[in-house]
């Protein structure tokens, strides 16, 4: 039984991928801190706060919106991730876990928006 949006698996791994996505980009170049590095976190941050909004509206609508916009932070993220690995600022293992976690949290969520589906 959900009581909360906490008890959502989505909402936890994408907490979790929100977590390593801060904990990765700490070792950026300096030169990335306001470009790169703030984009990934923002987008990081917003999968997990949209999710939690979109669970606290109470309207199925809503909330298939606010996932489509977790949806949308997600691939900004994949791509910021992909471009961060092109531009050697993620080793290969770093760029693993951040992928990995990724794909499994848009798996979810693209999963969900469909069981929510009218």
């Amino acid at each position: 039984m959900l009581n909360t949006y906490k008890d959502l698996i989505v909402w936890q791994e994408s907490f979790k991928l929100a977590r390593v996505t801060f904990e990765k980009t700490i070792h950026f170049p300096k030169s990335e801190l306001y470009g790169l590095v703030s984009q990934m976190r923002r987008a990081a941050v917003s999968i997990p706060s949209n999710i939690a909004e979109g669970y606290s509206r109470g309207h199925r609508q809503e909330y298939i919106q606010f996932l489509r916009t977790a949806l949308g932070s997600a691939t900004e993220l994949e791509t910021q991730i992909l471009l961060s690995k092109e531009l050697n600022f993620l080793n290969q293992k770093d760029f693993d876990d951040l992928n990995d976690l990724l794909q499994e949290v848009l798996r979810m969520l693209k999963k969900l928006i469909l069981t929510l589906k009218p």
